[in-house]
């Protein structure tokens, strides 16, 4: 069976940065130093005891069943501008915003920064490290709390097992779930998305 800790995402995670930006995530190989963050929200692993923070969470480790990890999206505000906008557009090519991730999109490689703001993505032919399989969308109103978050990423497995059956019997996948934090819930972030990922890189979809 799929098993994992529980966790509390309603908690901060990590060292949390000076108002109101916290450090850039690490920029990909070859292109110019993107800006900052909008929302200095950071990842940290589902379930690990805190308040101490959150260290990095290493690449998931082989395992008879799918671990979730869970790893928290950043929100991403307005950026006003046309000179940001193109040295955004630049930032970010191949890139897709977290939250507007789409079922079936496959990515390089599972983020291991602190703060996630957007996904390597790739075509599903080419090699790539994780795949898209599910994305649950909460229902609008005041941010409901950990204990909802926690239903809402429960849920993967399942999704997962209706995706693909054959995944949940490979021990070379493993599943990450972003999911909203009460900043990014305030700015519209409703997505709990499931993320495949794989001990090494693959062709293909697992459909």
């Amino acid at each position: 069976m799929v098993t994992w800790p529980s966790g509390d995402p309603n908690q901060p995670y990590g060292q949390q940065p000076p108002p109101p930006y916290g450090p850039g995530y690490p920029q990909q190989p070859g292109y110019p130093p993107p800006p900052p963050p909008p929302l200095p929200y950071q990842q940290g692993p589902y379930g690990t005891p805190y308040p101490q923070g959150y260290p990095p969470q290493p690449p998931p480790k082989k395992s008879k069943k799918p671990l979730i990890i869970a790893l928290v999206v950043v929100g991403v505000l307005a950026v006003v501008g046309i000179g940001v906008v193109a040295v955004l557009t630049f930032a970010f090519k191949d890139r897709v915003v977290a939250t507007d991730v789409q079922v079936g999109s496959c990515i390089t490689d599972v983020p291991t920064e602190s703060r996630i703001m957007t996904l390597p993505t790739v075509d599903c032919a080419k090699p790539h490290g994780g795949e898209v399989y599910a994305v649950l969308n909460m229902p609008d109103g005041d941010y409901p709390g950990a204990a909802a978050i926690d239903e809402w990423q429960n849920k993967c497995p399942e999704e997962l097992a209706t995706y693909s059956p054959d995944a949940m019997l490979d021990e070379t996948v493993g599943v990450f779930v972003l999911y909203p934090t009460k900043e990014t819930w305030d700015v519209g972030d409703r997505a709990v998305t499931c993320i495949a990922t794989f001990d090494q890189p693959r062709t293909g979809t697992l459909k």
